[in-house]
């Protein structure tokens, strides 16, 4: 191959582009039935999060009532709710989630 020139050719940005996807927050409900170590499973195999944040998270909704889980696009966290309550339902757990826009 000849060595010829290498153009670099960017193309202009949209606004499409930059606007980035409205972001919520997904919370944990406390309830008196779901066992700790069920929650901080599904905290960890479906939002991905650190066993230690999960305990953190579970802990908090456990004192408090409701914790924050992630911060994630609507259509991921309302897919990441609708895997945790399946996995709960299963097992017969009230587990709960909520979603709410981030502001």
């Amino acid at each position: 191959m000849g060595s010829m020139g290498t153009q670099t050719v960017t193309e202009p940005v949209t606004d499409s582009e930059t606007k980035l996807s409205p972001l919520y927050r997904v919370l944990i409900h406390n309830d008196d039935v779901t066992p700790m170590d069920f929650v901080v499973r599904v905290l960890v195999e479906i939002f991905r999060l650190d066993a230690s944040r999960s305990i953190d998270v579970m802990m908090e909704a456990h004192t408090k009532g409701v914790a924050h889980v992630v911060t994630e696009p609507l259509e991921q966290a309302e897919f990441h709710v609708d895997q945790s309550r399946s996995l709960s339902r299963a097992r017969h757990f009230p587990l709960t989630f909520s979603i709410e826009p981030e502001t």
